[in-house]
Order: C-alpha cells, then structure tokens, then sequence
C-alpha cells in the first residue's frame, strides 16, 4: 500500500514538471512573438512637444527615425543621444505610442546677458575675449563649465593661482537668462624662491640672474617676472640650458623642474635639478658647400668656430646665420645650412660640418602687401628696397623691413618668404597691423622749464592714406606762445624727393635772459636721398625778429641786440641715419651736419654750423646704451652775433643746471650792490652724454616706464666781447663764465608715456661747474591730455 503511494506521488510530481516546461516554453515563445512584434512596428508618424524657438522640422533632422523606418530600441536610443548632443535641450525624451513616434524636449535657455563680478585685475572686454558663451546664444552647463576653465586658465598665466569663479544663472522670461561670473580674483602667486641641485661650477645667484622669472622680494613692485607662470618656466629651462652650453658644457641637462605652490597659495617654490656634465672644446670644423658659387675655402674664413677653442654652441647658430645671410646676397634664398655635430666624450671635443645643401638662385616673383586697410600700396612699395624682377637680397629685405616700420603707420611688421611658382622664384608676403595716426591733443601741465603749458594740437602722419604729414600746434606757457602748421608730402611727384612747408608764429620770453623775441615766419624745404642711409635736406627760410630788451637793462653786451630784425636764410643738411626705430631705437647710429647761411636779403648775416651724432648698442635684454655727441658755432659775417641768435644751454640740453644755466652770464654792481647777472647765451658750443637705459620688468614695460643713467659733459662759450669787465656810470657789468671748460653732471632719469601725457623727473648733480653757473638738482615735466 505504501509502496503505492510513493509510486502514485511519483507519477504526481512527473506530471507537474512536464506541464510546467510546457508552460515556460509556450510563454517564451509567446514573448518572442510580443518582441518582434514590437521591434518591428513601422513608424507612420511623429509627434514633438515641448519645443518652443525650436522648429519641429529642426528636431526632425537630429532624429535616426523618419516616417516609414522600423522603430528598434537602437534607434529609439541613439536619436535620444543625438538631441542631447546638439546643445539645445535640457532634457529629451524619445518613446512610442503604438505606430507613433513620440519626443518631448525641454529647452535650454537663451542667454540674455553676460556679466562679470569681482574683476579688478582683468577689464571685462578681456574676460570676454576668453570665453565662448555670448548672448543671444543657447545655454548650456557644459559651456559654462568650460568657460569657467578657461577664466582660471586666464588668471593662472597671470599668477592668481588663487582665483575662483563661481557662474550664477538668473532666470528670466520668455526661457530666457542672464549669467553672471562671479570672480575672487586673488592674490598673486609670486615665487618665493628659486633653488638648484647638482650645480657645481655656477653658483645660484649667477644662474638666477640667467632667468626671465625672478624671486619676489618688495622692491620688485613693477616686475612682473616674479610671478609663477609655467610657459616662463620652460622658457627659463632652455635660457639655461643654451648658458650652460654657451660656456662649453656640450652634455648640460636639466633632470627635472619642480613648481611646488604652498598650502596659503601665496608662494610658489621651484626646485631644479641638472648635470652639468664635462668641459668640451672645438674639435674639427669643416664646410662642405654643394652650390659652385659659394666655396668652401672662402667660407671656412667666416665661421665663428674655431678649432680648440672652447665650444660654444651659439658660434654654432651664429655661423649659420652668417653664412645663410652670405647665400642670400648672393640671391639664394631658400639655401639650406645643416650643421652635423660629432661629440667626441673621450677627448671632450665636438667637432662641426657645415653642410651648404644645393639650392637655385632665387628671384622675386611676387610682393604681396596684406592687411593694409588704409594705407595706399603704393605708400608701402615705394619703402620696398626690392621690387618684382628683382635678384633676392637677404641685406635688401631686411634694410625694406625697417623702412616700412620706421614710417610709424604700423604696429607690426613682418616678411616672409614663401615658395613660387617654381623653384628659382620667391613670394614676398609683407603683412602689416595698422595704427592709428592721427592725433587730437588738448593738453595742461607744468614743468620746471616751461611752468603752466596749455596746448592744442592736430596732426595726421598718414592723410588720406597716402603718407602726407600734416600739423597745427598751440602751445601757451609762461615762456613762450607759439602757433605751427607744418605740411610734409614725403615722394613730391612720385619720385624720392621729400618736400614741405612750416609757417610759425611765436612771442618768446627768455626771462633768465632779459629779452623778449616775437617772430613770425616760414620756410620751404626739400631732401632727397644721396645712398640708401644717408640725405640731403634743403631749406630755405625767411622770419621777422621783434626783440625787446626788459627795461631794467641797459647792458652794454646787448647794446646791437634790440630792435626788428629780418633774416633770410638757406640751410642744407647731410644726415645718416641707420636706426632700428626712428622713436625708440635700440642699434644704429644717427649723424647730422648742417650749415645754415644768413645774408640772402634782410639785415642778419652770419654763417651758423651744427653737428650732432647719436650711437646706440644693445647690451642685454632691454639694456640699450647711448652714447651722443653735439656742437655748433655762428659766425657773424660782418657784424657780432645778436643774442636771439645765440646757443642757449642748460635744461633740458644739459641735464643738472637750469634753463640756460651754464655759459657766459653778466653781473652788474650798482652803487657796490650785487645784482645777479642775465645769461647772454654764446656763440660756440659742444656737448657730449653717455646714457644707460635701464629696463625696469615686463610690468613697467607695459605701462611705458622707463629708467636711465648718465653722464653730460659740456660748455657754451665765446660771445664776441673782449671786454670782460666794462664800468659805467656808478655800475660795474662783469662777465663771467666765457670758457670752454667743460661741465660735469651725473643723474639718473625716469620717464612715463602715460596715457595723460608725457611724464619725466630727473635727478642730476653738476660734478664740475663754474661758479657763474645755475645748477638744478631737481627737474620735472608733466603734461596731460584730455
């Protein structure tokens, strides 16, 4: 009976598991039925909601489901991803509704407005240049979020490791909103300090002053170097590197360079690591040239490496350069010169074979003039040194550049070189950045030599755009009321010839002198060039003196000098002038010459002679040092020179005394009381100054503060009186300090183009002097335009 039962339970449970796995396999097969039956719906429509700028049409054609396609979850997905993506929507939903196809966006918002909050350091049109967001643009966290990096990155490369930026979204109507950065801008990340590891030959002090960064310390207030920038750094690895190489240490390299910024974010730490490696000479130089023209013997005379000698690896660099500029007046311009080093660790020698690859004689093609907005071609192409047609002179395009720059059109320049159309040809592409040139001046200010000025002035160096120079100036002061208008057309008739015109008006008090000229006049004038550095000026002038004597003197050395007086003059100058820049120059040399004769009508003869000479050498970095060099004579012809004709010395043209401090001077003594004497100005003259420009940072730089020291030695002298002491009727005249004794002044000067107006303040001490003399320890000028 039992066993019936187990039997009977048996068959129960046998039964049970059959109808189950009918059962699962009959309910898959029906899912599989439901599963196709929805993958494989076809889409007889689309419906879109929530759009409100958007076009429907727009959603559509970001969509991968069109009408009469076969909906799959693939699809369904992949045009959910491709809603999003485009930027425009906050939210997407894409589904089905039967044979529908249903999406339903939210919005993102436009942008109304974008504010920045917080910034001291950086202007607003700055930070907006950064950023990619705009108004009237969509809104998305993605893009703020990527702006917000930029901003940082911004105030990074500026040394504020510590700003934050924190965006704030305002919303409006209309699904519109502002933004708003809101910007802690913090302080600088300055470098704390700068230390090496693993330099035995040069000390830490002499490799810090081989970088451009510097450790901050508070008398660097306009340096800008002293912050933490990561591009300097790299820049400052390399300095290194070619000092090091430059002194002979061929295997020098830097094994690491740490930036460790501190807890506070006030300092960062840099910490570099080097090996210096051995000492290595010049071993075996060799020129091996494959252009027939150019031998080897000649050149292997013009390298700058020489066998044992220490290596130095910019005589590397300098002697492809050399060599390259040898080719190129020659006319080849495309030549190529690859050094081939071979360092030899065993006897520390690196030995150099200048390979001088073949290359075609080039000729210019074409000259292009690119970005000229304003300014003629013709103004452009008149300072080219080279002209289609023409053999390609490396010494020509160079010399065209600087002629282009020094017209003072243009904030930048730059030539280069491309291919032809074939391989013996060049393209000149001249690429200019214009400048305004125009000026509206409206001035006040003050100085130690002119007291109050007030000025008005309109110029325009470029008119019309084609580079007529036009002026009209008024300056009033307690010196002097002057009116100018000065016209200049630089190529009269299209050729090389310069001609112009000045008509002026001035009413002069030389108050330390006791006289007062008003004069009016003109002058005509033309300049050519005699070779490409050196012109010829002609001038020919006619003026009106009216000179008043102050009714307190009665001077026997200004006996000749009252009265109208007209002089009629010409003048011819020779002048060479090899100058990088006309305004701020840093190499090249400046020489005039000039006689002026008087006697062509009027009732002024005399014959005046000037000679001046400028020098100008790069030492290092901005360091520019000046050394220059003055003199003139008049001759009377005939008759003494009048002392409205006189040279006139003191500030500003010898620093350290005051205006027209130093030369001959007359006491008086009246009934034996002293009376200080007037300066009578003198016939002769020389100057000299040597001046050291002294770059104060990238920050000062930026701002147009510069620094100088120097030296003026100088003396004025001889003023036709033999007579150094005359007496008259109870009073004695005494001349003083009619010699050529030259006086001594040491000063140092610092100067602002402020966007005011010029700014100068000059420290000076007259060393050496006579004791007729003025001196001035202090001077300064400010001016100020609005």
């Amino acid at each position: 009976m039992i066993l019936n039962k187990n039997k009977f339970m048996t068959f129960c449970i046998f039964i049970s598991v059959m109808v189950m796995q009918i059962f699962m396999i009959g309910f898959g097969q029906a899912q599989e039925t439901v599963d196709e039956t929805i993958e494989g719906i076809v889409i007889t429509g689309i419906e879109i909601s929530g759009n409100i700028r958007i076009e429907e049409s727009t959603i559509q054609s970001y969509l991968n489901l069109n009408i009469g396609d076969t909906y799959t979850d693939l699809s369904g997905d992949t045009s959910l991803k491709r809603l999003y993506g485009t930027g425009l929507f906050s939210d997407v939903d894409v589904g089905r509704r039967g044979t529908i196809l249903v999406v339903e966006v939210a919005e993102n918002p436009i942008i109304n407005r974008i504010v920045f909050e917080g910034n001291k350091f950086k202007d607003d049109d700055d930070l907006y240049e950064e950023i990619q967001l705009r108004p009237r643009v969509v809104f998305s966290r993605a893009k703020v979020r990527a702006d917000v990096a930029r901003l940082l990155e911004v105030y990074r490369r500026g040394g504020r490791f510590a700003a934050a930026i924190e965006p704030k979204v305002i919303q409006l109507d209309q699904n519109r909103v502002n933004l708003v950065f809101e910007i802690s801008e913090g302080a600088k990340s300055t470098i704390g300090k700068i230390n090496f590891i693993g330099n035995r030959v040069f000390n830490n002090d002499i490799l810090r002053s081989k970088m451009v960064s510097v450790e901050s310390r508070w008398w660097k207030f306009l340096a800008s170097e002293d912050t933490y920038d990561p591009d300097r750094l790299n820049f400052d690895k390399q300095l290194l590197r070619d000092f090091y190489r430059e002194a002979g240490y061929a295997d020098f390299r830097i094994t690491s360079a740490v930036a460790e910024l501190a807890p506070d974010k006030e300092y960062f730490y840099i910490n570099i690591s080097m090996e210096e490696g051995e000492l290595y000479n010049f071993g075996e130089i060799i020129v091996d040239s494959r252009i027939e023209e150019l031998k080897a013997e000649d050149l292997e005379k013009e390298v700058f490496t020489v066998e044992g000698e220490q290596f130095d690896s910019s005589a590397i660099d300098d002697t492809v350069e050399y060599l390259t500029d040898i080719a190129g007046l020659r006319g080849y311009a495309f030549v190529d010169i690859r050094p081939s080093v071979r360092r030899n660790r065993q006897d520390r020698t690196v030995s150099i074979t200048y390979v001088i690859n073949e290359a075609p004689r080039v000729y210019v093609e074409e000259i292009k003039i690119i970005d000229n907005v304003r300014t003629h071609d013709k103004v452009i192409r008149r300072e080219m040194r080279l002209v289609e047609g023409d053999a390609y002179n490396s010494s020509k395009l160079n010399r065209s550049e600087i002629r282009v720059q020094s017209l003072q059109f243009f904030k930048e320049v730059n030539i280069e070189q491309i291919e032809g159309t074939s391989e013996d040809k060049t393209i000149l592409e001249l690429t200019v950045e214009e400048q305004p040139t125009g000026e509206l001046t409206v001035g006040a200010g003050f100085s130690s030599f002119e007291g109050f000025i007030a000025n008005f002035s309109v110029a325009e160096r470029n008119l019309l755009g084609k580079g007529h120079q036009a002026r009209l100036a008024v300056t009033l002061s307690k010196r002097r009321k002057q009116v100018d208008f000065s016209f200049t057309e630089p190529y009269f008739g299209d050729r090389q010839i310069a001609a112009g015109f000045d008509i002026f008006l001035r009413d002069t008090n030389f108050i330390e002198s006791g006289f007062r000229n008003k004069s009016i006049g003109g002058q005509i004038r033309t300049g050519f060039p005699i070779a490409e550095y050196i012109i010829m000026t002609l001038t020919y002038g006619i003026k009106k003196d009216d000179v008043l004597i102050s009714f307190f003197s009665d001077s026997p050395y200004l006996e000749n000098s009252s009265g109208d007086f007209v002089t009629s003059s010409i003048t011819y100058a020779l002048s060479y002038d090899s100058l990088d820049n006309p305004q701020k120059p840093n190499t090249g040399q400046r020489a005039i010459f000039s006689q002026e004769f008087a006697g062509l009508g009027g009732n002024v003869k005399y014959i005046k002679n000037t000679a001046n000479y400028d020098f100008y050498y790069p030492i290092f970095n901005h360091w520019v040092l000046n050394f220059s060099a003055e003199a003139g004579h008049i001759q009377g012809v005939g008759e003494k020179i009048r002392i409205n004709d006189r040279f006139f010395m003191g500030n500003p043209r010898i620093r350290g005394f005051k205006t027209s401090g130093v030369g001959p001077r007359e006491f008086t003594t009246r009934l034996s009381e002293p009376f200080d004497g007037l300066s009578l100005g003198g016939n002769t003259f020389y100057k000299a100054t040597a001046e050291l420009f002294i770059p104060l940072g990238g920050g000062a730089r930026d701002l147009g503060i510069e620094a100088s020291a120097y030296v003026d030695v100088g003396a004025l002298f001889n003023i036709d009186e033999e007579d150094s002491l005359i007496s008259r009727t109870n009073v004695l005249y005494t001349l003083l300090g009619n010699n050529a004794t030259p006086r001594v002044t040491v000063g140092v000067g610092f100067s602002w183009a402020s966007p005011f107006g010029p700014f100068r303040i000059d420290l000076a001490k007259a060393i050496k002097r006579q004791p007729s003399d003025e001196a001035e320890f202090f001077q300064f000028n400010v001016g100020t335009r609005f």
